[in-house]
């Protein structure tokens, strides 16, 4: 019985908060998009309305676009920085996981003068061509934002996978003949697939839900962290928004779902 009651004493905390935090504010936006004019039927706009339809696909493709290219990219790093010790390493890591301290809103400024109408590919672009190339409010820009933020928290994940792979299996991949191209192929990339989902999947539900990137860059491109942020704030349709809150939530939280059943590990996002 005493061990019974220290484990109620325990959990306690963990309940009020679960339910406080999480609980009922997830219940109250369910029932919130539920109360507008078409009811429960309200859920289905994001797949019937042709602009909410729309802009659920942008922000699904820009998403797996971003996540694709950021798995590329940070493998490709990550592979070089675990297995080579260099002048400079433990400072190129720093720099590459340095985005991680930052809000998006400071990750679309810093995409603005890179690509915006005074940034610095617009200078040198007008310097060698004498046109001003500027895509930061493009999808170009927020997919290049997405990136950003995206590579700090996938590359730290493959670098953890990369240390733990056993260098056994590739020596005798190499003694009996393989390339060293074969060997990445058919050893070492297998072997991280499960760091390729688990990262994948963060970078995905990220990537989704990334507000103030898109709040910095998307004026050319809807995206539905913006369209929540509209149909709440300047329209007022507090249903509208609340439904398509909990959409863009199940959708982020099926792909961590599937993400963690593949791997049989536990996906959590972060930031």
């Amino acid at each position: 019985m005493k061990h019974q009651r220290f484990l109620l004493i325990c959990l306690a905390p963990l309940v009020v908060l679960t339910a406080a935090f999480f609980l009922l504010p997830m219940a109250r936006l369910v029932v919130v998009g539920a109360e507008g004019p078409q009811g429960p039927a309200g859920y289905l706009a994001i797949l019937l309305e042709p602009r909410y339809r729309a802009t659920l696909i942008n922000t699904v493709l820009l998403a797996a676009a971003a996540t694709v290219a950021t798995l590329v990219i940070a493998t490709i790093a990550g592979l070089f920085l675990q297995r080579h010790r260099f002048a400079g390493r433990a400072v190129l890591i720093a720099m590459l996981t340095f985005p991680l301290a930052f809000p998006g809103v400071v990750i679309g400024f810093l995409i603005i003068l890179l690509a915006g109408r005074q940034g610095v590919i617009g200078d040198l672009t007008r310097l060698a061509t004498g046109t001003k190339v500027v895509f930061a409010y493009s999808i170009w820009g927020l997919f290049l934002g997405y990136l950003y933020f995206s590579i700090p928290r996938v590359i730290l994940t493959i670098m953890a996978a990369v240390q733990k792979l056993d260098p056994g299996l590739e020596e005798a991949a190499r003694s009996l003949g393989a390339s060293p191209w074969a060997v990445q192929r058919d050893v070492v990339l297998p072997a991280l697939v499960p760091a390729f989902v688990a990262s994948g999947a963060i970078a995905f539900a990220t990537a989704m839900g990334a507000f103030g990137t898109a709040f910095t860059l998307a004026t050319n491109i809807d995206v539905l962290p913006m369209l929540i942020y509209t149909e709440f704030t300047l329209a007022a349709n507090f249903a509208t928004a609340a439904s398509l809150s909990v959409g863009l939530g199940l959708i982020s939280w099926a792909m961590l779902a599937l993400a963690r059943s593949l791997t049989g590990g536990t996906v959590a996002a972060t930031g």
